[in-house]
Order: structure tokens, then C-alpha cells, then sequence
């Protein structure tokens, strides 16, 4: 791990203007990505700001009669939340499918938003990897490709996105809330929040440098049936292959979005109201341009099956 500077802020808007005069400085809170990140010297930050006294750890009703998660809450308290287990239950299920205990004692809602891709070759410096170093080529096209994207991607890069929550999120139709260095607040949809590679795939998400996520709001509850399963290659402490979150409400159209498939958690509005009709022919419009590797093309079938197994309880 090679040297850093540290300092601890004291306000959301300090935090952001002390990274935004740095260009490698990072912000920490649990660390539990970052931290190995630095370590293989994937990320070498100079300079890091503590977030952790923000103050940015609570749970608290939104107008409206939505919930606001702060950016530090840690994964296990939101997952154990009363009013997330009653009104978010897919969030709630999605969570503790993630990591192990002591991550989630540790991971924060923010940081597991914004937590980097597991494909091995991000991992390995001596890999060319896009993602790490732009233009430098992609070696998981053509390489081990098992758990890696097959929809979403480009020629620049194939690697998957590996967050349980944010797919939930994304089902949800959650906000993102940030500051910006300059003090101005915003709010962005989960939906335009994480950005697919195209041709820079080292741009994962439309947050500015420096800008600082405060908290992320959920709507009011959609009541129904709310599920999220994932299948992976061993019970727990494991990335999905394919996991799949899904809302039947009471009224409305069913909601669905996928992970371990994309760069981003998948989800395609305008293909669910045919879930009530026809999984298969939601299925072929959901993943319509999916072009999967020789040694994932498995995830399609098993995304269709894991879906078709989810429904089927949930609108019996």
C-alpha cells in the first residue's frame, strides 16, 4: 500500500471540497472495498477524508411517507430495520444475501452503491483492464468469462456489477441524494446513477469528483409481494451469478430487475407489464442484445428459470 494523507471532515460540504481540490483523493467510511482496493494497489488515493462523524447514519421517515437511509447507515442495521423488514422487505432480503456479518457490521449504504466490480482482471495488475487503466484493452473478452456481464456491455469491457442492494434499489426506485463541492444538493434516480462502460467504462456512475452522497430516499411502500433471490457458486460470503429482485404489488405491474448479468442492476420498464402474460416473452425483451461469452452464456437460461421460480409462489 503505498503512503496517503488522512484527515476527517467535519461537515458533508467540507468532506466534498476537501476531495474536489484533490484529483486522487477518496472519501472512507467502511473501507471495505477501498481498503482492498489499496492494497493490490488498484486504487493508490494520496489523500483520504473520513466521512464517518457526519453523522450521516440514520434512518428516518421522508415526507411523502418514504424512508431516508443515510449514506453511513451499515448494511446489517438497514437490513434489520423494522420498517425496512415490513415495507422494503426486497431490500431487506438483498442485504443479507451480501457478504458476510462482519461486512455488512462495516459496509455502508453509500459505499456499497459505489463498490467496484470483482472481475478478476480488475483485480490483477498485470491484466489490461479498461476499467483500472483506460485504453489499456479488456482481457476478460475472450478470457475466463463465468461471472461477468453478457448484457449492458461493449467492447471496452464485460465486468458485472456486484451489489445485492443496488439491485434492490433499482426495483425500488430509490434516490440518490449528494452535495456537490460547491454546497448545492441533488438527486438522482438509481436508475441514471450507475452508467453503463460503452467506451469509458472507468466512469461507473454520474457523481462528479468530490460530490458526496448524504443519503439515498425510498418512495413510499408498494405493499405486495417483495422478493430477492440470488444463486451463486457457494451459500454464502459469494457474488451472484444471476440474482433477481422482484415486486407484485397489490395493484400495478410487476417489477423486476436482475443482478450479477449487467454492469449496472438490470432492469427494463418497458418490457414488464408482459410479466402478467408471458415470463419468456418478458424474458426475450428484458435481455434483447444479451452477448454472452463462451463460459456464461448459462447465465441466460438460469435468469429465465430463477425468474419463472420467483413469480410463481409470488402470484399464486
Amino acid at each position: 500500500m503505498k503512503a496517503f494523507s488522512f484527515e476527517r471532515a467535519r461537515t458533508p460540504a467540507e468532506a466534498a471540497a476537501a476531495v474536489a481540490q484533490r484529483p486522487e483523493a477518496r472519501f472512507i467510511a467502511g473501507g471495505t472495498n477501498l481498503l482492498d482496493l489499496m492494497k493490490l494497489q488498484v486504487e493508490a488515493p494520496t489523500h483520504l477524508v473520513d466521512v464517518n462523524p457526519l453523522g450521516l447514519d440514520r434512518i428516518e421517515a421522508a415526507e411523502g411517507g418514504g424512508l431516508r437511509i443515510g449514506a453511513l447507515v451499515r448494511n446489517a442495521d438497514l437490513a434489520s430495520d423494522a420498517r425496512v423488514r415490513k415495507d422494503y422487505a426486497v431490500l431487506s432480503r438483498a442485504l443479507l444475501a451480501g457478504a458476510s456479518g462482519q461486512l455488512r457490521n462495516r459496509a455502508t449504504t453509500a459505499g456499497n452503491l459505489l463498490q467496484r466490480t470483482r472481475c478478476p482482471y480488475f483485480y490483477d495488475t498485470a491484466q489490461a483492464c479498461n476499467k483500472r487503466q483506460p485504453g489499456s484493452g479488456c482481457s476478460a473478452i475472450g478470457g475466463v468469462t463465468r461471472s461477468l456481464a453478457l448484457i449492458g456491455t461493449s467492447k471496452a469491457c464485460i465486468a458485472s456489477h456486484p451489489s445485492d442492494m443496488a439491485v434492490a434499489m433499482r426495483v425500488l426506485d430509490a434516490q440518490v441524494e449528494t452535495v456537490r463541492p460547491d454546497g448545492q444538493m441533488r438527486r438522482i434516480p438509481i436508475a441514471d446513477f450507475h452508467k453503463l462502460p460503452g467506451d469509458t467504462p472507468h466512469v461507473e456512475h454520474t457523481l462528479a469528483h468530490g460530490e458526496l452522497i448524504t443519503s439515498v430516499l425510498l418512495p413510499p411502500p408498494l405493499g405486495g409481494v417483495q422478493t430477492y433471490r440470488k444463486v451463486r457458486d457457494r451459500a454464502s460470503y459469494a457474488f451472484a451469478l444471476v440474482s433477481v429482485a422482484a415486486i407484485v404489488p397489490r395493484d400495478g405491474a410487476t417489477r423486476v430487475a436482475f443482478g450479477g448479468v449487467a454492469p449496472k442492476p438490470w432492469r427494463v420498464e418497458a418490457a414488464e407489464a408482459q410479466l402478467s402474460l408471458d415470463v419468456h416473452g418478458f424474458f426475450g425483451r428484458a435481455f434483447a442484445g444479451a452477448t454472452p461469452e463462451h463460459d456464461n452464456a448459462f447465465k441466460l437460461k438460469l435468469a429465465e428459470r430463477l425468474l419463472a421460480d420467483v413469480l410463481h409462489p409470488a402470484k399464486a
